[in-house]
């Protein structure tokens, strides 16, 4: 299941032939979602860019059934229990008061995953829900079960109301990304190189949400090629409060741009705006601590064309392998596919700046690793340790008096 949408992600979970698509489709007040009175209608998850009356913009995940049987059938659990980690609500579907240990299950993978949820009750205009069932639900959960009928929706704007205000403020990221660091007028230089890399007549998506946001301050951003930094420095009035460079670039602009001024990374400003950039901070100093013949996982969170630079399957490689001196092993991980063997049995993980994915699939993406104690870093983040320019960096990001060890 691979996240490229920033919205909040719902996932309908639950057992074969509840309801959940039907739910879906009365939800949006469209037939988006294919719906049958034969179990197993839905085969893999279903990803839906919608929009809700009352809630807005969302992503939608129609799943198969939790209870599917057979070897595919268990292939098609896998693949719905994989969705709970990128999701910022599930609505968990019953019928017919049917509730035990498939239920359990789940909640207990939603409560690991930290995913707030909501228990429906649904086609309760043929059977609703017993009280005894509701006192269990709550008694075990501490959730009110909600009644639902698609047939007969009436409370349909009161089950709206209960998802909008149950999903994470987090989930629709309403924070500026470098709006607490710069000010009205302040001009923000980009250093943008244009390399094989670099997509066909446009710029990458940090990029553009990085001018977006800045313009947003009411600010002003000047984009240009890195060698063009020494010439446009001289000439720009008023000087930069920041400059944020691609990673690929750091030592150039470290040497380039002067000490006086403000100098990141957009990697760098998305591991603080999106990423876990208090663990970032702990983990990057451990490429100091690699020992040889250890095995690196790189989390690349989208699927893109591959060239013969590519910066997490060559560059990064390189880089780390020549800063340390050691023989590295590395796997590198696309989208949010799961990760090969044990989480164990890697030393380090790189998360990418996570541009394509919301904050809650990124977060619980580096959940295990963080639960078994592996350090975690991101890409730009990794690169200014390895190039020297580590704690300038992050300096922008940090209060006066928390210092970052600068590697030699």
């Amino acid at each position: 299941m691979k996240g490229k949408d920033g919205k909040p992600h719902i996932g309908i979970l639950g057992r074969r032939n509840c309801g959940k698509s039907s739910l879906i489709n009365c939800l949006i007040g469209q037939e988006v979602a294919i719906v049958s009175d034969k179990p197993g209608t839905t085969t893999d998850p279903v990803k839906k860019s919608i929009e809700i009356p009352g809630i807005g913009p969302v992503v939608m995940i129609d799943t198969a059934g939790s209870d599917d049987i057979g070897t595919l059938g268990a292939k098609r659990v896998r693949k719905t229990r994989d969705v709970i980690r990128v999701i910022d609500l599930a609505l968990l579907v019953i019928t017919g008061n049917r509730f035990g240990d498939e239920e359990d299950s789940l909640i207990a993978e939603l409560v690991r995953w930290e995913v707030p949820y909501l228990v429906v009750h649904n086609k309760s205009d043929l059977v609703p829900s017993g009280s005894s069932l509701r006192q269990r639900i709550l008694s075990s959960t501490g959730k009110v079960v909600v009644d639902f009928s698609t047939v007969e929706p009436d409370n349909k704007e009161e089950l709206v109301e209960l998802m909008r205000s149950s999903i994470p403020e987090t989930a629709y990221m309403p924070r500026s990304m470098v709006g607490d660091i710069i000010a009205e007028g302040d001009l923000v230089l980009l250093i943008t190189p244009i390399d094989e890399e670099a997509p066909e007549g446009r710029m990458i998506l940090p990029q553009v949400q990085a001018i977006r946001d800045i313009l947003d301050q009411d600010a002003i951003a000047v984009v240009a090629k890195e060698k063009e930094i020494e010439t446009l420095l001289k000439k720009l009035q008023p000087r930069p409060a920041l400059v944020i460079t691609d990673s690929q670039a750091f030592k150039l602009a470290d040497a380039a741009v002067p000490a006086d001024i403000p100098l990141t990374s957009f990697s760098t400003v998305l591991a603080r705006y999106k990423g876990d950039f208090e663990n970032y901070l702990k983990g990057t100093p451990h490429l100091d601590m690699l020992n040889e013949g250890e095995r690196i996982l790189i989390l690349e969170s989208c699927t893109h064309h591959v060239t013969c630079n590519d910066i997490g399957r060559i560059k990064i490689p390189g880089w780390l392998s020549a800063y340390t001196g050691k023989q590295l092993e590395y796997e590198v991980v696309a989208g949010l596919n799961n990760v090969p063997g044990k989480i164990t049995d890697y030393s380090m993980v790189i998360q990418c700046g996570g541009c394509m994915i919301t904050r809650k699939q990124l977060i619980n993406r580096l959940k295990p690793a963080l639960e078994a104690g592996i350090p975690v870093s991101n890409y730009g983040m990794a690169i200014a340790y390895v190039h020297g320019v580590f704690d300038r960096a992050v300096a922008p990001f940090l209060k006066p008096d928390h210092r970052i060890r600068s590697t030699p």
